[in-house]
């Protein structure tokens, strides 16, 4: 099968029914000598066409694990994964690697979280924008190299033509970053993982691309996943936000609901965690104490539980489930909900419908 057939065999987008991506019980296991990672226990989601997901989280909660797995690129060896991924209809995780090779670019693609590390620092930039428009959409030498230096201008690149011929290392933080976006939008995907694009960059060049990807989304009404750690970055560039913690998912909501009414103790710590103009200069900024669980041992019971100043013995002894609350759409996982935030009275099997 030719990488072109392997985009077709996907419906065009005016045929795809919502949800474009679902994923459904996905875990990812990782067997070291210390034990068995848990990196992803269980997460379900779904995405809509042109529509943006956030996934929040503290570093090591699973999110850039999550993303890898979606795309199929994780290891080969030690790697235990369950659960579909289904994408336009087809599960991903049912495809061999020649499979999934045709479907990134075409259909999805990633934006990863160092450009420094994902570019090749051996290679131009032209040369790795053209790889993929030669492979995939089949132009010839000349029609790629002007479509990469057309995608330079698009995202935002001074001298595109003089920025082709550049290395990695000769571009500044910002600039390697809207190469890496270029280069995942170059065949015109349908979803596109954006794994902490704004990592190391100044809060203004964060604004510039956050900006570009929202600008370039809407002219070509791909759905985007959202990775960060900042519940700010998302408050207002996603649909939907996904909290996870220690490998799972603890609320999920639309992004004025979450923000509305937040249930899950740690999403309202991550809320209080974001630096607000309105502070006095110096005031202390607030942090979530302790550290997150080991995944090779997680606690019993909720993961969150012991750094979570209202748990009490049911939180340590027995994991909660994710239930609705109010609305089919809006999902938590803890015994004590917070009312006005504050922890509610605990909830029984009975008094919120799975």
């Amino acid at each position: 099968m030719s990488p072109r057939d392997g985009a077709d065999a996907f419906p065009d987008a005016t045929e795809l029914a919502d949800p474009l991506l679902t994923v459904d019980d996905l875990r990812t296991w990782f067997h070291t000598p210390r034990g068995t990672v848990r990196a992803v226990d269980g997460i379900s989601l779904t995405v809509r066409r042109g529509t943006t997901v956030g996934v929040v989280g503290e570093s090591g909660s699973g999110k850039t694990v999550l993303s890898r797995s979606i795309m199929g690129l994780l290891p080969t060896r030690d790697v235990e994964r369950a659960g579909t991924v289904t994408f336009a209809g087809r599960d991903l995780t049912t495809m061999s690697a020649k499979e999934l090779r045709s479907v990134w670019g075409p259909q999805i693609a990633m934006i990863f979280q160092d450009p420094m590390t994902a570019l090749n620092p051996v290679k131009r930039v032209g040369a790795q924008i053209t790889e993929s428009l030669r492979l995939h959409l089949h132009m010839d030498r000349k029609e790629a190299r002007a479509t990469a230096a057309a995608l330079l201008d698009s995202v935002g690149i001074p001298s595109p033509e003089k920025r082709l011929r550049a290395y990695p290392s000769q571009l500044s933080g910002g600039m390697r970053q809207r190469v890496m976006i270029a280069i995942a939008l170059a065949c015109g995907p349908r979803l596109v993982l954006a794994d902490e694009p704004t990592t190391g960059l100044d809060v203004t060049i964060q604004a510039q691309i956050l900006d570009l990807l929202g600008s370039l989304q809407d002219e070509r009404n791909m759905a985007m996943i959202l990775v960060t750690h900042d519940l700010g970055v998302v408050a207002t560039r996603a649909d939907e936000i996904v909290v996870m913690y220690a490998g799972k998912v603890v609320e999920r909501a639309p992004t004025p609901t979450l923000f509305a009414d937040p249930k899950m103790p740690y999403t309202r710590a991550l809320m209080d965690s974001i630096p607000r103009l309105s502070q006095p200069s110096g005031t202390r900024l607030a942090a979530i104490a302790g550290r997150p669980p080991d995944l090779v041992d997680p606690p019993q019971g909720c993961r969150f539980a012991p750094r979570c100043p209202y748990a009490q013995d049911r939180c340590r002894e027995s994991e909660p489930p994710l239930r609705t609350a109010g609305s089919a759409d809006h999902l938590f996982a803890c015994w004590f909900p917070l009312t006005n935030g504050r922890p509610s009275a605990p909830l029984t099997n009975n008094e919120v419908t799975p």
